[in-house]
């Protein structure tokens, strides 16, 4: 069974915090602040308040009953999609803004791949009255181009980072030395379950409410548990808050779906559950891509969210118990699972999103199977891409 709550800041081996020495007070200042702040009913109240009026919560569970019909499986969907700026990642970003300001940093840093992550936190700052600058890889600023947009509109600064791949992992180390260097008045909001603890479990305390809102929403509904749930796994943020509230029924299998790229055998993709193995990456021991020497390989994936070599401590943790399967889904895939689900359902998937749905064209349940899919986000930020793919 999994660890509700890290012990020593690990997950089983994985986790804890390999970082410079200028960060370890602020971890701890951060890990105590969470930890109060986690404990305050005004705080809790605050948090589920803003989540209710302001972010839309509960978000509804969808029946898709074209693909049921299409599948032969019994397919619900819980659409973190309609959550204000289109994902689930504004969970987090009001979680960890509120704990800013509660704790005096008026400056917030954050990191994103996709954008959501950087529009989510943007909004939450321009609500909270919070300065926000945001890293993002140059080769996403040209793929997500809407949402560079969408977090200068809102007043946050965006940083492209020209090192390295210029993408997901590359702004996240740029925003960890920034906030190296400006600890005292910044706080970093990291966007993924990853990083040096508390961020692991503070990210999947703040999204937990995805799963235990479907929880009671499926049981609710039909008296009784999914057979099946599935999301997709980048660093892992949507996909620990979807699974938290179901690890302990063993009655359920839970998929995670990671970025297969061109495919996991040509070493082109970013799957790092799939085909990585344990060190250490952006403070934190987990899986991830590395050659024999240790290095990071790089990626590959067309969705700039998945894009990432590394994955949160606690997926790796629920890999090797083996309460979790993870599996990877070609771009290929994805893609048409992008488009089929628009056409069957209406729902436009992001592309992050539409790994997970690939999954279920895989015939791996039986027939009446009972699946529920998180549909982490919108595709309204994947336009330009999808039309330049897909050529409709």
């Amino acid at each position: 069974m999994a660890a509700t709550e890290p012990i020593s800041g690990r997950f089983g081996a994985y986790g804890g915090r390999y970082v410079p020495e200028t960060l370890v007070p602020a971890l701890d200042e951060l890990d105590a602040a969470f930890r109060d702040a986690w404990a305050d009913p005004q705080f809790r109240d605050e948090f589920q308040t803003l989540l209710r009026d302001y972010v839309g919560r509960e978000t509804p569970l969808t029946e898709a009953t074209r693909l049921s019909e299409v599948t032969g499986y019994q397919v619900a969907i819980k659409r973190e999609d309609l959550c204000h700026t289109g994902a689930h990642k504004i969970n987090n970003a009001l979680g960890q803004c509120l704990l800013a300001k509660r704790m005096g940093k008026q400056r917030i840093i954050a990191e994103t791949g996709a954008g959501q992550h950087g529009v989510a936190t943007a909004t939450v700052c321009a609500l909270l009255g919070l300065d926000c600058e945001v890293y993002m890889g140059s080769t996403d600023t040209v793929r997500q181009r809407l949402n560079v947009f969408r977090m200068k509109l809102l007043g946050a600064k965006v940083i492209e980072v020209e090192s390295g791949t210029k993408t997901l992992k590359d702004a996240l180390n740029e925003a960890m030395r920034d906030w190296v260097t400006n600890v005292r008045d910044t706080h970093y909001v990291i966007g993924t379950a990853a990083g040096p603890h508390p961020y692991p479990y503070m990210v999947r305390e703040f999204q937990s409410v995805i799963s235990i809102e479907a929880r009671e929403q499926y049981l609710a509904r039909h008296g009784v548990l999914p057979d099946v749930g599935i999301a997709c796994v980048g660093g892992g943020s949507n996909a620990i808050g979807f699974f938290h509230a179901f690890v302990p029924d063993a009655s359920m299998k839970l998929y995670g779906v990671e970025a297969g790229g061109l495919g996991v055998e040509t070493g082109r993709h970013a799957a790092p559950l799939t085909a990585g193995s344990p060190g250490v990456l952006h403070g934190s021991y987990s899986y991830l891509m590395q050659d024999d020497d240790g290095q990071v390989i790089e990626t590959e994936s067309f969705s700039a969210g998945l894009d990432y070599p590394g994955v949160g401590a606690e997926h790796s943790y629920l890999k090797d118990i083996g309460r979790v399967d993870y599996v990877a889904i070609t771009d290929q895939e994805a893609i048409d699972a992008f488009q089929w689900v628009s056409q069957l359902e209406g729902l436009i998937p992001a592309f992050e999103t539409a790994h997970a749905f690939a999954l279920l064209r895989k015939k791996l349940w039986a027939p009446g199977t009972r699946v529920l899919v998180n549909m982490s986000g919108r595709g309204d930020k994947d336009m330009e891409r999808a039309s330049q793919i897909l050529h409709l």
